[in-house]
């Protein structure tokens, strides 16, 4: 009888090629141009139609890796991205994400693999302490903490457990429902738009608050229109604060939000998804001050702290009410262990009921760097941003918006709006570097976040010099129009 499996002696050789493979990425990744280049449908046209009957060798398959699908790359682990939020990866994740795909472990109660679940447990309660969090959100205490996929998924737990929490006492929870009202700021990221449909509660009933000068929420403005829903019938239940806003990194008062939402019984959900990584760090914690008042809190080491894709940490203060929202017990899911409650089943703590080994690869990280070089490398982005918003400061041509708190720099060439998105653009289109855009007082702004795993100040320096040299380049080919 025919064996199609890949042998383990295979494995092992196959194995070995591919690790090559990416270590020969990571060694000449700044000769791509960092945004894929390709034309929509062409990576499509370049792939059979039909699947092949016969297997392939994997020397094929790494040749059309380099001829196909290398084309269309957008490379997030490129020193020379700057775009959108980081994304970044490190040696011992990707190493501890294989040993996760190795195991194949799905992790969904204790019984499935102990291993799976402690080691989760222990890595959340050593962020609580690396961090210097509150105590209630440590396992030992009435909280805890949950690996998710991403912070829209944490956003839309959240969610739903204040809505059960607001919900709990009343018989009619449909009629409750209705009247349900949630609170973000206009900065607020779009995933809690859509939790709060996806929840049920509606569009029309959420609330977005005005920001300051600085583009945080206005806690006077929120707790003005809490008292205005109270007086038309609705229910205030949920409260959204943000550090470290995705258009600008704007920072919410969190204590000012969080004294709010104790007298008026709001769950107040804190969203610190890139910058909450600078917590390691002593001298940025400040920014987090008020965060004992949360109910829940989410960061990211995914976005800046060298673990990928996925790795979303989200905290709870009382875990009690979220196993009671998320647990639903089948007969298959039954066990001696579960039962006793001496052991935590991660499926009562968010949506999914299957989990992947995330832990692993966190582990893997916080062993391999330590506290003191995680500090090295987040200090190390936050001083490159700060001196490019200094070389912004000094050039006539180029305005900074706003003085970035950590490493994610506003700022704007002196023309108009399409001026700065032709910039933009021609940036993207040399391949050298890739930064994007965000609208803040309805002018463009060009936005550049230092956060990438291999980013070194030089880089940076050489992404600045570009823009500045593709800046006079346009104005150069515009003064011809003029002077006709």
């Amino acid at each position: 009888m025919t064996n199609y499996h890949l042998s383990p002696s295979r494995f092992r050789e196959e194995g070995k090629k591919i690790i090559d493979w990416i270590a020969d990425y990571y060694e000449h990744i700044e000769k791509y141009p960092v945004l894929s280049q390709v034309e929509p449908g062409s990576i499509q046209a370049a792939l059979p139609i039909a699947p092949p009957q016969k297997g392939e060798s994997f020397d094929s398959m790494l040749n059309d890796l380099n001829e196909i699908i290398l084309p269309g790359i957008t490379h997030w682990q490129s020193p020379n991205f700057f775009a959108y939020f980081p994304s970044n990866a490190s040696f011992p994740s990707i190493l501890g994400d294989l040993v996760s795909s190795g195991l194949g472990v799905q992790g969904m109660i204790w019984a499935t693999s102990p291993a799976a679940t402690e080691l989760e447990t222990r890595m959340l309660d050593w962020l609580v302490e690396m961090m210097d969090m509150p105590e209630k959100f440590k396992s030992t205490s009435t909280g805890g903490g949950v690996i998710q996929d991403t912070a829209s998924t944490s956003a839309l737990t959240a969610l739903i457990a204040a809505r059960e929490r607001a919900t709990k006492f009343e018989s009619n929870k449909s009629g409750v429902r209705q009247k349900l009202v949630a609170y973000i700021s206009t900065q607020t990221h779009s995933s809690l738009e859509k939790a709060v449909k996806i929840a049920g509660i509606g569009s029309e009933n959420l609330r977005l608050i005005e920001v300051d000068e600085l583009f945080a929420m206005k806690p006077e403005l929120l707790e003005r229109q809490i008292q205005m829903d109270r007086n038309d019938g609705f229910l205030p239940f949920f409260v959204c604060a943000t550090i470290g806003t995705t258009s600008s990194n704007a920072m919410d008062p969190v204590r000012e939000i969080g004294e709010i939402c104790r007298r008026e019984n709001c769950w107040l959900h804190v969203d610190a998804a890139m910058a909450g990584t600078a917590m390691l760090c002593p001298e940025f914690r400040y920014l987090k001050d008020g965060v004992e008042l949360a109910d829940s809190y989410t960061f990211n080491p995914h976005k800046w702290m060298f673990t990928n894709f996925d790795c979303d940490v989200f905290w709870v203060a009382n875990r009690k009410e979220l196993i009671h929202t998320f647990s639903i017990l089948p007969e298959y899911l039954r066990n001696k262990a579960s039962e006793t409650g001496e052991v935590f089943d991660y499926r009562d703590w968010h949506i999914q009921l299957g989990r992947r080994f995330r832990s692993l690869k966190l582990w893997f990280v916080i062993r391999h760097y330590g506290v003191e070089g995680l500090q090295f490398h987040v200090r190390k982005h936050v001083q490159i941003a700060q001196n490019f918003a200094q070389w912004v400061k000094h050039d006539a041509d180029f305005e900074l918006v706003l003085n970035p708190p950590l490493n994610l720099v506003c700022f704007r060439h002196k023309s108009n709006n399409d001026f700065n998105m032709r910039l933009m653009h021609a940036v993207h289109n040399s391949g050298k570097a890739f930064f994007t855009h965000t609208k803040l007082n309805n002018q463009v702004v060009l936005r550049l976040c230092v956060a990438q795993t291999h980013t070194e100040e030089d880089h940076v320096e050489k992404t600045w010099k570009l823009i500045q040299q593709t800046a006079q380049n346009l104005k150069n080919q515009d003064r011809p129009e003029k002077l006709s």
